[in-house]
């Protein structure tokens, strides 16, 4: 990007900045994507994440210059209230990440003035899924030599993942589980036997009494969207997982965090 682009868009963002800010009442404490970017900004293209799920795709597929809006403290990105501070970072970025669920990040694009790509992902941590993704991105950030040596290392370390959890299995059988609908990567890792699935929306009475009389061994529940007991009743042994990398930005420590528990459980 040249520099009498840059400057321009930096002219427009203190505008917007200072008008967001009168609008927001000087804005609000705590959160703001200046606040959530990483200590070291690297080489290379601008990314702005929405989340820390899409700041880790971009970072496994070798961008260096990635900032979040959302703080990982939020569990829910949905409900994060955009700050005008956010702008900032989207006014410079060169590439905006943003999942479906996540409409906030085409606003803030909007609302920056900026000229940066809109690329929605699909995030989604099964292994061939997530891959795919990772490519998909180095192919437009230019560093596909760092998304590769990324994936050799993810492979190998996966596979490691998935042996000991198997290694773990109760009289050599894989375990009988239901999950939610965004953690089929969980059950994948663990060689699961998947009964069923449930969710995004709350659990039907219908699906409760369906699901409960498959008899699972556990429920993978998702953090994120917990809603407290999903088989209440059941003998199921409900497991809290997570899909959301932490401040790393690091996917393997979703995978080793979620092959961890699923051990735990099996050999509790």
């Amino acid at each position: 990007m040249g520099l009498i682009a840059r400057a321009e868009r930096r002219a427009r963002l203190l505008a917007l900045t200072a008008g967001a800010l009168l609008l927001a009442g000087c804005g609000s404490a705590g959160g703001d994507a200046e606040e959530n970017a990483p200590a070291g900004r690297g080489e290379g293209p601008g990314v702005v994440a929405a989340s820390a799920w899409e700041g880790a795709f971009a970072r496994a597929a070798g961008a260096t210059n990635v900032t979040v809006i959302v703080p990982p403290s939020i569990k829910h990105a949905p409900d994060y209230d955009p700050k005008p501070s956010d702008l900032a970072a989207v006014a410079e970025a060169d590439y905006v990440l943003y999942a479906p669920f996540e409409g906030f990040a085409g606003k803030l694009k909007d609302a920056a003035g900026s000229s940066a790509e809109l690329v929605e992902l699909k995030l989604d941590n099964a292994r061939d899924t997530m891959t795919a993704e990772i490519r998909r991105l180095a192919g437009m950030f230019g560093t596909e030599q760092a998304a590769e040596s990324w994936i050799g290392g993810f492979e190998t370390e996966y596979d490691r993942l998935s042996s000991e959890v198997r290694d773990a299995w109760r009289e050599g059988k894989p375990p009988k589980v239901v999950h939610q609908a965004f953690l089929g990567f969980a059950a994948q890792l663990a060689g699961a036997e998947v009964l069923g699935t449930y969710g995004p929306g709350p659990v039907t009475a219908r699906q409760l009494a369906e699901l409960s009389a498959k008899e699972p061994e556990f429920v993978f529940d998702n953090e994120q969207m917990s809603t407290g007991t999903v088989l209440p009743g059941s003998s199921a042994r409900q497991l809290g997982l997570s899909n959301y990398p932490g401040e790393d930005m690091e996917l393997l420590s979703v995978y080793r965090t979620t092959a961890q528990r699923i051990i735990a459980a099996l050999r509790g």
